[in-house]
């Protein structure tokens, strides 16, 4: 019912518009065009003076006396036919840049050439569009609108084109000489093109050589526009979770988002990563391709050393800041920066872990003041915090502060956690590279694990037994965890020698148990050894067990008691000396 009314209303409005300029004839009209839903009541003899294909639709009719045609698929629709109906009466309208796209593809279509009726529409439009239209930046931007709905037509007639060279052209000059403010007026103006006209402005700009900054500022402008709520305002009024990913919104939005993505210059660092970071979130809440999200997580990567640790929170938060939302992407982005530096690392020919750059010193301080703003979340896992925690190199981090704040704040929010998972959790940070002041925090810190309490006291006892400066002591911390690690070695090789002189003892007692015949065959075999005067001398048993002795002795320049130089000359085995070797 409201479709026959709404369809009535344009009928009597479309015979009224006629009517003040064809009723005042004195002759009856004798043809019905119908466009759409109007008809328009003329004379066909007014209409085959201009028109070539009306005149081939009267000749060719079957009927004798043809009285209703349609042109429902005239480019532009009812206005534009009615317009070009007045040019045939030779009624005076406007031909303005909104209407002259369509009145040149009306014209082409009715075959109002100036081969069948000289000065005719086709004529008088093409001398619009070159000499009005086309002559201004803003002029080429509003035909170039118009053609969105007069298509393949206008892209045969090479409007489309023309708009396209002529806006690229003048737009190129205006971004280079400003004619006035602010200076980006004409992004604001290029706003108004569908996506794909949008595509083929930016295509073009880039072949011309257009610098990537003025590409990226024509972006930014359009993203916004088009992708207000979930690119400007951060509002989430688009970003309804209600929707569905299926609806018509969503869609569009997709397809939107995937296209402007593809149009981004090539240039990484174009784009502020601010920017980059809103479009990563909107691709992952409108479920973008993954092709697209890695692409921004590319970008982002490269100029990670701008980011701000609310540029990191806008990807890890839904619009409403209540719930983490992708951390995934944060991991990816991160992960990338990394690799990068240690790709250059590996060129310069530097040790990535001792040294790192300045760029990834401000990353890793960075990423843990990130890890802080996120560790009040319930629902961050344990594995989720470290693998983010563990991705900064530990030599981009000269203290542990940040990191320790970070942990602190985790501990805080997950008061649950067991004795083993605090403990995985403070894996993450040394506490020899803590400054004095967290130090003392940790060791009052009853939320840490007691390991930890304990290696911050321990480090503290270390510096003031040694009295060194605090600077000096963060800059040995590395050498004290390698004489740690020696010490551990150490311990482990007096083991195994203890284990050795256990088996010695058990073998000297087995020997003055054997009686007189095994010392004999035993002087004997030593007699016959010490008669090869001018060979070179073997050692005995006992003067190996003496050098393994030696390795006991922690003082490297050897002491007085020190067993590995002693002399088997006058060692005689038919009659050891009671010595006690000590095993404990």
């Amino acid at each position: 019912m409201a479709s026959s009314v709404k369809g009535n209303s344009r009928l009597s409005i479309a015979m009224e518009r006629t009517g003040q300029w064809i009723f005042s004839q004195e002759i009856p009209s004798d043809v019905m065009v119908e466009v759409g839903e109007a008809n328009f009541s003329l004379h066909k003899f007014m209409l085959v003076a201009k028109s070539n294909h009306i005149r081939k639709l009267v000749l060719e009719s079957t009927e004798p006396d043809l009285t209703r045609i349609n042109l429902s698929d005239i480019p532009g629709g009812p206005e534009t036919f009615e317009k070009a109906a007045k040019f045939c009466y030779g009624v005076n309208f406007e031909i303005t840049v909104q209407n002259v796209a369509a009145l040149r593809c009306a014209a082409e279509y009715l075959e109002m050439t100036d081969k069948y009726c000289d000065n005719n529409l086709t004529g008088r439009t093409e001398d619009f569009l070159t000499q009005v239209a086309l002559s201004s930046l803003s002029g080429a931007i509003v035909v170039l609108k118009s053609c969105e709905e007069l298509l393949p037509i206008a892209e045969d007639l090479k409007i489309v084109h023309r708009c396209v060279d002529v806006a690229t052209s003048k737009a190129s000059i205006e971004a280079s000489f400003p004619s006035r403010t602010p200076t980006n007026w004409w992004t604001e103006e290029l706003a108004i093109l569908d996506v794909e006209f949008f595509g083929r402005f930016i295509t073009a700009m880039k072949l011309r050589g257009a610098k990537s900054l003025i590409v990226a500022s024509a972006i930014i402008t359009y993203a916004e526009k088009w992708l207000r709520d979930l690119v400007r305002d951060h509002s989430g009024t688009g970003a309804n979770s209600a929707v569905s990913n299926d609806s018509a919104l969503r869609i569009r939005q997709r397809e939107l988002l995937e296209a402007i993505v593809s149009l981004l210059p090539s240039e990484k660092a174009a784009l502020p990563i601010n920017f980059l970071c809103c479009l990563l979130r909107s691709a992952t809440f409108v479920k973008a391709s993954s092709a697209c999200k890695t692409e921004l997580e590319k970008r982002i990567s490269v100029i990670l050393e701008h980011v701000t640790v609310d540029d990191l929170l806008v990807l890890s938060f839904t619009y409403d800041g209540e719930r983490l939302f992708d951390l995934e992407s944060v991991r990816k982005i991160i992960s990338g920066f990394v690799e990068k530096e240690k790709s250059g690392a590996v060129f310069n020919a530097g040790d990535f872990r001792e040294v790192c750059s300045a760029a990834m010193v401000r990353v890793g301080k960075t990423v843990d003041a990130y890890l802080g703003e996120i560790a009040t979340c319930v629902d961050l896992s344990i594995s989720k915090f470290n693998g983010i925690a563990n991705l900064v190199p530990k030599g981009a981090r000269k203290v542990d502060d940040d990191l320790y704040r970070a942990v602190d704040i985790y501990l805080k929010a997950h008061p649950n956690l067991d004795e083993i998972e605090r403990e995985k959790v403070c894996s993450v940070m040394d506490a020899l590279k803590l400054s004095y002041e967290a130090r003392v925090h940790a060791s009052q810190n009853k939320r840490l694990p007691v390991q930890i309490v304990l290696h911050a006291l321990y480090y503290d006892q270390l510096k003031l037994r040694s009295g060194v400066d605090e600077n000096e002591m963060m800059q040995d911390a590395v050498t004290t965890r390698s004489q740690v690690q020696q010490d551990v070695s150490l311990a482990r090789e007096n083991e195994s020698l203890r284990t050795e002189l256990l088996r010695m003892k058990m073998y000297i007692s087995d020997l003055q148990k054997s009686g007189p015949a095994a010392k004999g065959s035993l002087g004997a075999a030593t007699t016959s050894s010490g008669k090869g005067g001018g060979g070179p001398r073997k050692g005995t048993f006992f003067s190996s067990v003496s050098k393994k002795l030696g390795k006991l002795n922690p003082f490297k320049q050897g002491s007085k008691d020190d067993t590995s130089n002693i002399m088997d000359e006058g060692v005689d085995i038919t009659k050891p000396r009671r010595r006690r070797f000590s095993i404990s």
